[in-house]
């Protein structure tokens, strides 16, 4: 289970038996979600918390929607549990997004427990700190099996038309229009797990060190992710702070992450966090009977880590702390998947001699971000629609256009292809093996 924090900066507010509440369903729950709740979940928070989540859960009744108002006896008494065990159940789910809590005072103090859904399993496993957490609770052995359970079965279709109807071909439109507010969905945010209190940092830096805007939200989610990944507490957070100040009172993202890094090294023998170290998630991986060329490369892409792969591009030559950072970045900033970090550093070092250029990585990254690509062969076919449509429009050769990947080839997925291609995707796959 998730360690729960022991000490609280908000108010204290006492809890008791005949403190009454009632919830409200702010999404749609399905038994998916009951599903990824006990196997995604449980093994971070705990059964009370997820007990708790179920009961609130049923309390809503046959509508779903809202509740009628019960006691917190009621829950001593379903949960078998008392109330500190079910105030830290309860302060779980605030964490993990499952559960927003309001509160109002009175001669009975008054709660109301909005529900949100959990994470998808697409959602879940592509987290860059709940996955994490997740594989550190239950072991690799445990993590393999249960990624299986939501592998996705993919169905060899090339020699099938697709001959669905489209939406006009089969209805009519109407002149009429319909409007209304329909109950949708509805996740809500993990707040970085808070793992430091960044006010108590802004207290105690002196007066004038740090110009306090920084502490945007951006900078808060960054400080609290390394802060998770390194194990970093509150103390330590504010001494790298200093460190990573500029003359303008502006904190240097990329200091910080290397304070951060050093740290770690420094109390763990050198090691680093595994995120650059692991491949792509199995449920995001293609079916593994497809051995075309073009099939083997994706394997690769899959199967190997950014860290191992970048040293084969290297040759052998272990990434330098430049390399290391921007591949920190690109998988715990914007979220990328393995795979797809693995296909963006392929891209970029063929167009770009060899070189890792961090504004063209990070132009491409966010791009790729924001489309939601999560496997290599997506990024591949975007990777390979842009080139095409870089290529149309230049008239002229220009900068990072040195040469395409073999796999921009679409003859790579047939079984014969040129001597020289066959050479370069020999050599690519020979490297891995």
């Amino acid at each position: 289970m998730l360690g729960l924090r022991g000490e609280s900066y908000m108010r204290v507010i006492s809890l008791l038996p005949a403190d009454v509440y009632s919830v409200v369903n702010k999404s749609i729950l399905t038994e998916i979600d009951r599903k990824n709740l006990l196997s995604l979940y449980e093994p971070i928070i705990g059964a009370i918390a997820v007990s708790l989540y179920l009961t609130l859960w049923r309390d809503l009744g046959l509508l779903e929607l809202f509740s009628r108002e019960f006691n917190h006896h009621h829950l001593m008494t379903i949960l078998k549990s008392d109330l500190n065990s079910i105030k830290e159940a309860r302060e779980a789910l605030e964490a993990l997004g499952l559960l927003k809590t309001y509160f109002r005072a009175g001669e009975i103090n008054n709660y109301v427990y909005e529900l949100y859904s959990p994470m998808s399993a697409d959602e879940f496993f592509s987290h860059p700190v709940l996955n994490i957490v997740l594989y550190n609770n239950i072991g690799k052995s445990e993590y393999d099996l249960l990624k299986c359970e939501y592998e996705i079965v993919k169905v060899d279709l090339k020699e099938y038309e697709d001959i669905s109807k489209k939406l006009n071909m089969t209805f009519k439109s109407s002149n009429t229009p319909l409007s209304f507010d329909v109950k949708r969905r509805s996740v809500n945010d993990v707040i970085a797990l808070d793992q430091v209190d960044i006010d108590q940092i802004i207290v105690s830096l002196p007066k004038g060190l740090i110009n306090e805007k920084m502490f945007n939200k951006k900078m808060r989610e960054l400080i609290n992710n390394l802060a998770f990944i390194y194990d970093l507490d509150t103390l330590k957070v504010s001494e790298m702070l200093r460190l990573a100040v500029n003359e303008k009172g502006f904190i240097e993202k990329d200091t910080l992450r290397k304070q951060a890094r050093k740290y770690y090294q420094y109390n763990n023998n050198g090691s680093l966090p595994t995120l650059v170290y692991r491949t792509q998630p199995d449920y995001l991986k293609n079916p593994s009977g497809d051995n075309t060329n073009r099939g083997k490369i994706i394997r690769v892409f899959e199967n190997t880590s950014p860290y191992d792969f970048l040293k084969n591009k290297y040759k052998g030559v272990a990434p330098t702390s430049r390399d290391l950072k921007l591949l920190e970045s690109l998988i715990i900033d914007l979220g990328l998947t393995p795979a797809v970090v693995n296909v963006l550093i392929d891209y970029v070092l063929r167009k770009n001699n060899n070189k890792l250029n961090q504004a063209f990585v990070e132009t491409i990254a966010g791009q790729w971000k924001r489309m939601g690509i999560s496997r290599a062969e997506e990024a591949m076919d975007v990777a390979e629609k842009e080139h095409k449509k870089y290529s149309k429009k230049a008239t002229a050769p220009k900068k990072f256009t040195k040469e395409a990947p073999v796999w921009f080839n679409e003859q790579i997925q047939k079984e014969e292809v040129s001597a020289e291609e066959q050479v370069e995707l020999e050599e690519l796959l020979k490297e891995f093996r």
